[in-house]
Formats: structure tokens, sequence, C-alpha cells
């Protein structure tokens, strides 16, 4: 009885956590939907620019730092060490500058995997002489003592499967550098969005880099980005017909089958 009541508390608590989930789902969905409605006609609006520091949900990058070291100055030099300018180094340098990253990813992979499995067992058991006489008594009339027990066995499985992908993406965005790490890398953040007729197509692009990777034009190369982060999508109509609508989507999270 205890068990029953048990089995049938933690059902109805279940359920209640999946009444909640669905019902907090459509909560989020209506309001985004109630935004969309009164957007209806107009193009959608291009975010505002901000400082990506005060950005909800921004956090300061921490990152292994060596030792520091004493910096040498030569006091009858006019030339700075890892300078590119004669007079000033223009590349950036300081929280606030700006710098222009070339996005270039060629991704392409190609994956092909084949198993098999097979397997066979046999298993005969007999019994003869005064076993198998005291034993055929209880037998059926006519059975065979030498395969009182006759299992076989026979599996066999095999799979195969590949993947094949290939994605490019070119383009140039300006980023800030949001942060000086200790050991002198700098860390930056970019966002650029293009509207064209009802569609926003979105780059982000976010990573530290190395100053000396930063070439005499101010430019540096995607690939020599730690941690890179780079997001290219897009929002408006377009995107919109494209996604599944609320209802699908919970579905497919909440279904089993």
């Amino acid at each position: 009885m205890a068990n029953s009541i048990r089995h049938a508390t933690f059902s109805l608590s279940a359920g209640c956590r999946l009444a909640a989930a669905i019902a907090l789902a459509m909560a989020a969905a209506g309001c985004s939907a109630v935004d969309r409605l009164a957007n209806v006609g107009s193009p959608p609006a291009l975010s505002a620019i901000d400082d990506p520091t005060a950005q909800p949900g921004y956090r300061p990058v921490q990152m292994p730092m060596p030792e520091s070291e004493p910096a040498i100055y030569e006091p009858n030099s006019l030339w700075r060490s890892g300078s590119r300018a004669f007079f000033r180094d223009q590349r950036a340098a300081k929280i606030g500058d700006i710098l222009t990253v070339r996005v270039d990813i060629t991704d392409r992979a190609e994956f092909e995997n084949e198993t098999s499995r097979s397997r066979i067992n046999a298993e005969n058991l007999g019994a003869q002489g005064s076993i198998g006489n005291t034993i055929q008594d209880f037998l059926a009339e006519g059975t065979d003592l030498s395969a009182i027990v006759d299992l076989d066995s026979d599996g066999s499985s095999s799979g195969s499967g590949s993947i094949e992908r290939e994605e490019r993406l070119t383009t140039n965005i300006a980023a800030v550098v949001t942060q000086a790490l200790p050991n002198g890398n700098l860390v930056i953040e970019g966002r650029q969005e293009v509207r064209v007729n009802f569609e926003v197509r979105e780059l982000i692009i976010a990573g530290v880099v190395r100053p000396e990777d930063i070439d005499a034009q101010n430019m540096i190369d995607s690939a020599k980005i730690a941690e890179a982060r780079i997001s290219y999508g897009g929002r408006g109509q377009i995107t919109d017909v494209q996604q599944p609508r609320y209802g699908q989507q919970v579905l497919d999270i909440l279904l089993p089958f």
C-alpha cells in the first residue's frame, strides 16, 4: 500500500513538473508571438550600439598568465620594440581600439564507418547409462537421450554510416578591444548587422588575439584568434518561415518517440 502511494505521489509530481514546463514554454512562446505581432508590417529592428561589457551575461575573460617580466627600455634608441611604424604603432593595443578581422572559414569533413559482427553458439546435453534410464521415466515416450537439451543461437549485426559536410564563410568585420590581459593579449568582440528588406543578417565574433598577429594594416585572420566564437545567422520573415512552429518544437523535445 505504501509503495503504491509513493508511486502515485512520484507520478503526480512528475506530471506537475511536465505541466509546468509546458506552461512555461507556452508562456515564453506567447510573449515572443506578441512581440512579433506588434511588428507586423515593419522590418526587424537593428540592435542598439551598446558597450559589449555592459550586456547581460558578459563575463571578463580569464586565461592562464605567465609570470610578469620587467620591461627593458633603450634610452638612446628611437625605435620601439615590436613597433611597425617609426613614430607610432597604428595597431590596436588598448581597450576601445578597433581592428579588422578577416573571417575565412573553410570547413570540410568526410567520415565513413562500417562495422560487422557475427556470433554462433551451440549447446548439446545428453544422458546415457543409469542416469539416462532414470531420466527417461520422466520424459515423453520416444525422447532421444543423446539430445535431452539442444540449444542453438545465431546472431549478427552490421552497421554503416557516413558524414560529409562542407562550409565556407568569407567576410570582414571590425571588432573592438574589450579587455587587455596581463600578458599583453587582447580580448576582442565585434558585431555586424545588415538589413535587406525584411531580413537582418547578423555576424558576431569574439576571442583572444596576440598583438604580434595583427598586421601592419591593423587586420588579423580569424584562424589566429584563440577561443574564437563566430556566429552568422539572421532574423526576419525568411528565418521565421524556415523555423518549425513553437508547438512542434515543444513536442519534439517532450515526446519520447
